[in-house]
């Protein structure tokens, strides 16, 4: 029996990787073998991260890798791509991830009584955005539509949002296909819907015929 392809998930600022157990469990039923990968998402810089997973996709097993990433970890995965283009042979997923910066990131990293809330990340990707996508990987992009979180107390949120990212920030030029789903930003790490989205597209590469 072949092995089934590895899926490395990579979990958000103020989290660790735990909070991807949810949807690491899904991906099983869908022969995926989820691999959680944790980073410090306040100390290190997405650089940093991104450097260290790079280190652990080398160390995985012969076979396709795939990558998915909540909210900040998908700009550490953007940035490790973008370090080492041929890193994976596989595909990429983003799951409300802010790639063309949060002005959630940006109100709190303004302010100097808040700024350590996010971190070093904020020196980057996180808080201004990044180009548009250029890789050789097929890229995803699944963005929330319940606008209930913490970015409705900070204001600035404008059009359809997850209550923390709007999904104008989650849009990447050169991406290969998005969708949207009715959850929350923590929500999309915990909706099955989003699980079986994830799924389709990391077998077949689109979205469609997700539900």
């Amino acid at each position: 029996m072949p092995n089934r392809e590895t899926v490395i998930l990579v979990h958000g600022l103020w989290m660790t990787s735990l909070v991807m157990w949810p949807l690491a469990q899904r991906l099983k039923h869908c022969a995926l073998q989820p691999k959680l990968f944790n980073y410090h998402s306040l100390r290190k810089t997405i650089h940093a991260n991104a450097q260290s997973l790079a280190q652990t996709v080398r160390q995985q097993p012969p076979g396709p890798v795939h990558l998915v990433g909540h909210s900040l970890g998908g700009l550490v995965i953007l940035q490790a791509l973008q370090d080492e283009p041929a890193l994976i042979d596989g595909r990429v997923v983003l799951l409300g991830s802010p790639v063309n910066g949060s002005v959630v990131a940006r109100r709190l990293y303004r302010r100097e009584l808040s700024r350590w809330l996010v971190g070093r990340g904020a020196e980057g990707r996180l808080a201004w955005g990044g180009g548009d996508w250029h890789g050789q990987q097929q890229l995803g992009i699944i963005a929330g539509t319940r606008p209930i979180g913490v970015g409705h107390a900070l204001g600035g949120l404008t059009g359809p949002n997850d209550g923390t990212v709007t999904v104008a920030e989650t849009r990447l030029a050169g991406c290969t296909d998005t969708l949207q789903i009715d959850t929350t930003h923590t929500g999309l790490m915990v909706s099955h819907a989003v699980a079986q989205a994830t799924c389709r597209f990391l077998h077949d590469g689109r979205f469609s015929g997700s539900t």
